[in-house]
């Protein structure tokens, strides 16, 4: 990942560097890799995970098509 610095503005890149960074899913990734996760924890969360991408792309298509 790149971020420019552009007229020395270093706090500006941060930012931008943050909201790459949470775009990407780093930070989630970071959260969760910090403490052990059980196998049926996790089984839990990616199926979460899963129902709300279905979700968001129901949503996409009733919006884009209608029904």
């Amino acid at each position: 990942m790149q971020v420019f610095v552009r007229d020395n503005d270093i706090n500006a890149a941060l930012q931008v560097l943050k909201k790459k960074m949470q775009r990407e899913g780093t930070f989630r990734d970071m959260k969760r890799c910090r403490a052990y996760e059980k196998p049926s924890e996790r089984r839990v969360r990616e199926k979460a995970e899963a129902i709300r991408r279905h979700r968001k792309m129901l949503g996409k298509r009733l919006e884009r098509e209608g029904y």
